[in-house]
């Protein structure tokens, strides 16, 4: 059972996590590279089965940069949903220069 109770006690736990530049730019290039797969999906210029794709520029990226530099274990292991949004809210926050990069 998670020890969060909702995303908004988990997500500064999520930040701290991500505390380390290269691991958030990491984050940021593979979630920007997960939309661009699927808007090129969707435009028809690649096919169907680069969808499969996904995980792996998601989850490689976010990987390298938690292993190599943060020198932790990412959350999605311990908390798999709250990650997975904590990862698009981190994205959106960057985006918009809440968090730097």
């Amino acid at each position: 059972m998670s020890q969060y109770s909702s995303f908004k006690d988990f997500y500064p736990f999520y930040l701290g996590e991500h505390a380390n530049l290269t691991c958030r730019r990491l984050h940021f290039i593979g979630s920007s590279g997960i939309l661009v797969v699927i808007a090129l999906v969707i435009a028809q210029v690649l096919p169907l089965v680069w969808l499969w794709a996904i995980p792996i520029l998601g989850y490689g990226f976010a990987w390298v940069g938690h292993f190599f530099f943060e020198k932790n274990r990412p959350a999605t292991f311990k908390y798999p949903f709250y990650s997975l949004l904590g990862d698009w809210v981190m994205y959106k926050d960057i985006l918009t220069g809440k968090i730097r990069l």
